[in-house]
């Protein structure tokens, strides 16, 4: 039980006699304590408590609607209107990029036919067969025009609007490498030609359904394609002079071989960049580079698989 005297003292006493007691007061004013404020709530809000004059507070009535902040408070809130337009700009460049890839194939499938033709005639048709290895300066201006629309198709990429010029300078080129590879077969079995052709698609099939599958990046890979490109020349050099003091045959063989797995890595890079969901992209508009780059690979492929068929069965 405690005595009043122990209570603590009225208002009254405490505003008039400020040290009555041990209890801490409040200093005294001229005029008496202002009233409370009014309470006039604005649409959501309540005014706040005394230290908060004149000021909404941030909490809202109850019943009312909220919007919770989020981490992403400064950028604008999507709506269902912004998510369709991105939709729809990846399905349009998804389009665009899948058009690309058939025309790619297209004209790559057209280029095929005519090269595998010539290698046909060439080694079938012995007329055709003796005259390119009887006339070998055709081969040598083949060679020439080979080299000269390349960096014509090269330097030049994208198409052309009034007239394809790029397309023209492709089947020029097209006729110019069916020749040479034309020439080179005569020189080789009809079974070694045959085998050659049978392991050159099957290395392309695959090629082709492991790029589409794969999530490993080789567009990343060009310095290192760049370095198994000289590489392979300084072979080929060394391969040459060795084979003209008819020193180690087994080495051209081996130089093939080499060849035939440089220009496959060259394909797999090659048709990464032709389907765009890597690091690097061939642009939509470049379809004669594609199809130029994927040709050259294949072709070169062939004629590697060739020497070596053409050397195991001789």
């Amino acid at each position: 039980m405690t005595s009043k005297t122990d209570n603590p003292p009225s208002y009254e006493d405490a505003l008039h006699h400020p040290k009555y007691g041990n209890y801490p007061h409040p200093p005294q004013r001229d005029s008496a304590l202002p009233p409370p404020p009014s309470y006039s709530p604005s649409p959501g809000m309540y005014s706040g408590p005394p230290g908060y004059w004149g000021q909404e507070s941030a909490y809202p009535q109850a019943g009312m609607l909220t919007t919770i902040p989020t981490l992403s408070a400064g950028v604008p809130p999507s709506n269902q209107g912004d998510m369709e337009d991105l939709l729809s700009i990846q399905w349009e460049s998804t389009s665009i990029r899948h058009a690309f890839i058939r025309k790619v194939y297209l004209i790559l499938t057209a280029q095929l036919a005519v090269t595998f033709s010539v290698v046909a005639v060439f080694t079938f048709v012995d007329p055709v067969r003796l005259f390119v290895i009887k006339y070998p300066g055709i081969y040598w201006a083949s060679l020439v025009v080979y080299f000269m629309v390349y960096c014509i198709l090269v330097c030049c990429k994208g198409p052309r609007r009034r007239f394809p010029w790029n397309l023209v300078l492709l089947g020029i080129f097209t006729l110019a490498l069916s020749y040479m590879s034309g020439t080179i077969s005569s020189y080789y079995e009809t079974k070694a030609v045959f085998l050659a052709m049978g392991i050159t698609a099957l290395v392309c099939i695959a090629v082709t359904i492991f790029c589409f599958q794969t999530k490993v990046d080789f567009t990343s890979c060009g310095g290192l394609l760049c370095i198994a490109s000289v590489v392979l020349m300084i072979i080929g050099i060394v391969t040459a002079i060795v084979l003209s003091f008819h020193y180690v045959p087994w080495l051209h063989m081996l130089y093939a071989a080499i060849g035939a797995v440089v220009y496959t890595l060259f394909l797999v890079y090659n048709t990464q960049l032709l389907i765009g969901n890597r690091e690097l992209a061939i642009s939509p508009e470049e379809y004669i580079y594609g199809a130029l780059s994927l040709y050259i690979d294949i072709v070169h492929i062939f004629l590697f698989i060739l020497q070596v068929s053409g050397g195991a069965t001789d």
